[in-house]
Order: C-alpha cells, then sequence, then structure tokens
C-alpha cells in the first residue's frame, strides 16, 4: 500500500509539473501576440531558451539555497532504490520538476516586461542570476524553511507566513524583479515624444494574445492544485477557489476597461495571480472578491505606468503580477479569516510583513542584477537593432520568413545563400 501510495504521489506531482510547463507555452503566445511583428520569433526563444537556462540554474544551485538539497550522488540514491536520504519511486526528483516550472517563470515573466529592446544574451545571464540566487533565497526563506525566517515570525506573530501557489513568491517577486529590468533598459523608441505625448504601439495579434491568456489559465489550475505536493492534500477548494478568482477578474476588467480585449484577457491572469495565496483558505466568494479586484487594480495600474509613470513595460508584467501578487498575498490575510467564510490560522500583519519582505529583496534583486549587468555587458539592443526588430537583429530571421524573402519573377532569391540567415532559414 505504501508503494502504491508513493506512486500515486509521483504521478500526481508529475502531473503538476507538466501543466506547468504547459504554462511557459502561454507565456510565449501573450508576448508574441501583444508585440510587435519584427519581435515576435525573439519572444518565442527567449522563452524556451529562458526555461533551459533556468533549469540548469536551479539544479546546479538554486535548489539547494532554497531546500539544502543537491543531486550530485548516484541515480540509485536519487530514485529513492537505496538509503540516502531522497524518497522512493523518485518522488524528490518530480518535485525538483515541478518547482523548477515555478522558479522558471521569473524569467518569463520579465521576459514580457523588456520586450522589444533588450539584447538576448546579457538577459539569458540575468535569467541564470535570479534564479540561481535571488529567487531561491527568498524561496527558502518562505517555503523551505530555511534561514530561520518563518520560525522567527512564528515566533514574533504566532503565525507563519502563508502563501499557498506563490503569490508574493513566484507573481509577485517576479513583477517587481521586472520593474528594476524596465527602468533600467528604459522605454521603446518613439513611445514618448519629447512633449510628453505618449505613442499608442497596438498589439499585433489579439488571437495570440487571447491563446497565450487560455493556455496560462488552463495550465494555471496545476500551478494552484498541485501546489499541494501530495495526493493527501487534494483541495477542490483550490480548484474552485481558483476558477472563482479568474471570472472576477474577467468580469471586473470587463467593466472598468469597457470591453478592451487585451485587459479582459488578462484580467483573468490578474485574478489568478492575486488568488494563488490564498486559495487553500479563503471562501469562493473571497476568491471571487479577490479576483474582481485583481482586475480592475491590472487595468488601472497599466494605464497609469504606461501613461502617467511613463514607464513602458511592453505586457504590464510589474502590474499584473507585482501589484497583483502583492494584492493576492495581503488578501489571504483577510479573506482566510474564520469571519469571513475562510479556514482561519491566518495573520493580516504577518501576511502584510511577508508580502513587504518579499517585494523588497525582488526590488533590490531587480535593480542591483539589471544595473550591474547594464554596466558591465550592455543590456539594450542599439537604435539601429531595435528599429529592425530583435527577430532579425538578433535571430536573423522573420516570423513570417517567406513574405521577407524578395522575389522576382516567381523564383525566391538569396535566402539559401544568406551566411546570416540561421540554418533552418539556410537549409535546402
Amino acid at each position: 500500500m505504501e508503494t502504491t501510495v508513493a506512486g500515486i504521489d509521483v504521478l500526481f506531482v508529475l502531473l503538476g509539473a507538466v501543466m506547468v510547463l504547459a504554462m511557459h507555452a502561454g507565456f510565449a503566445f501573450l508576448e508574441v501576440g501583444t508585440v510587435r511583428r519584427k519581435n515576435q520569433v525573439n519572444a518565442l526563444v527567449k522563452i524556451m531558451s529562458d526555461f533551459a537556462a533556468s533549469t540548469c540554474a536551479y539544479f546546479f544551485i538554486g535548489y539547494s539555497i532554497a531546500y539544502g538539497v543537491d543531486f550530485l550522488v548516484s541515480a540509485k540514491v536519487l530514485s529513492g532504490s537505496v538509503a540516502g536520504g531522497f524518497a522512493p519511486k523518485g518522488y524528490d526528483l518530480v518535485k525538483f520538476f515541478f518547482l523548477a516550472t515555478f522558479a522558471a517563470a521569473i524569467p518569463a515573466i520579465i521576459s514580457g516586461g523588456i520586450a522589444e529592446r533588450a539584447k538576448f544574451w546579457p538577459q539569458l545571464c540575468a535569467t541564470v542570476i535570479l534564479v540561481a540566487v535571488c529567487y531561491p533565497l527568498f524561496e527558502g526563506m518562505t517555503w523551505g524553511t530555511r534561514f530561520g525566517y518563518q520560525d522567527w515570525i512564528l515566533a514574533t506573530f504566532g503565525a507563519n507566513f502563508h502563501d499557498f501557489a506563490g503569490s508574493v513568491v513566484v507573481h509577485a517577486f517576479g513583477g517587481w524583479v521586472a520593474l528594476g529590468a524596465v527602468v533600467t533598459l528604459g522605454a521603446r523608441r518613439g513611445r514618448y515624444r519629447k512633449n510628453g505625448n505618449v505613442v499608442g504601439i497596438p498589439p499585433s495579434n489579439i488571437p495570440f494574445l487571447a491563446l497565450g491568456a487560455w493556455i496560462l489559465s488552463v495550465g494555471w489550475f496545476g500551478f494552484n492544485v498541485m501546489s499541494a505536493q501530495k495526493m493527501d492534500g487534494l483541495s477542490g477548494l483550490v480548484a474552485l477557489n481558483s476558477l472563482m478568482a479568474m471570472v472576477g477578474g474577467i468580469l471586473s476588467s470587463l467593466v472598468y476597461s469597457r470591453n478592451d480585449p487585451g485587459f479582459v484577457h488578462n484580467g483573468a491572469l490578474a485574478g489568478l495571480v492575486a488568488v494563488c495565496a490564498g486559495s487553500d483558505v479563503m471562501h469562493p466568494i473571497g476568491a471571487l472578491v479577490t479576483g474582481g479586484v485583481a482586475g480592475i487594480l491590472f487595468v488601472w495600474a497599466f494605464e497609469t505606468c504606461q501613461n502617467r509613470w511613463k514607464i513602458d513595460d511592453v505586457l504590464g508584467v510589474w502590474p499584473l503580477h507585482g501589484f497583483c501578487g502583492t494584492l493576492g498575498g495581503i488578501a489571504c490575510g483577510v479573506f482566510g479569516q474564520e469571519a469571513l467564510g475562510g479556514m482561519g490560522g491566518i495573520s493580516l500583519a504577518v501576511q502584510l510583513f511577508g508580502t513587504v519582505t518579499g517585494v523588497a529583496i525582488a526590488v533590490v534583486s531587480g535593480f542591483v542584477v539589471y544595473r550591474l549587468l547594464d554596466i558591465s555587458l550592455g543590456l539594450r539592443l542599439d537604435p539601429d537593432q531595435e528599429f529592425r526588430g530583435a527577430d532579425l537583429s538578433i535571430h536573423h530571421i522573420g516570423a513570417y520568413p517567406e513574405s521577407d524573402v524578395p522575389t522576382y519573377g516567381g523564383d525566391t532569391v538569396g535566402i539559401g545563400e544568406d551566411e546570416e540567415a540561421p540554418i533552418s532559414a539556410r537549409v535546402g
């Protein structure tokens, strides 16, 4: 029976890891649909490359910082076949897979904010540093019981900081790190005129944007529900609260934005970001209210950020993940209370303190990492590269290669002989 339970737990966490892995396709298509056509390939390559670099950084360094576990032992020990501290059936390995997909969400979030003007390799360096060191530090403090942080909070306030699925640990952290990256890079060229007027840059593809939002929304139920990490911790309350927060975000953003399709689809994500922390302790009505507030907050913060503060956060990742993730950490302390129908055991003071701690670490990490990389490597494409677009400047191919090739008399000319084109464009 113990063997069967262990196998079920492995399958449970593995399915969650695969669902969150699929969310990275959502990040990619959300960015592809929002950026201009000349930067779509770059969005796709960034998300995939960042995921690979994140996994390696987390495997060799980050996971050890967060949980005190490393994988530099034999496969027999790792799989739990022999004694050595690893759980049977390779449970600890799928747990790593699951948590690695969370860690990789940090650069995926940042990617949308810095789109259309960031160099490729310096950003990949930032990914490695953030996922190897900065994110695991706060993750270990909050989820890994490392560094005595939760013990100190419990002794001081009488309750632990609660963040069930990462409103603060993942989303707020990624969003506030992104602020440092966006501010360091500066606005896209031509976005703001010298007289202060804002130049509108519309999304390139609403269907791709919507597809990205849908993929993220579906995968989010693996993100939230499977955060239990064991079958005996599975709760339908988490699933229902996630659903109610999502629809709350959709409806409030629909009304507040006056039926703007970009805001409606991102409103679903705003609600899901905000409910992560308290999805296991809130009443569904509390989750609905949390999602509704998050939808309005996102629309207001995005417009204020772009138009009043002149911060050119392309996908609005600071408002979406930073603001709504912060809201989620605090809302958990409100709607998790028994007096409001919640499960109880939650302290608003602790939620405020833990949320502010996470935001502070993220802000410092974002500005320090990106300032140092900007000084040492340079973060931004030069004006000509930015004008041509990241696709041609970095990857030497556009999203629609055939349309970029001149034709004469029906014959395609030149791409097979272009040594600057990628191999995939030159083969044949």
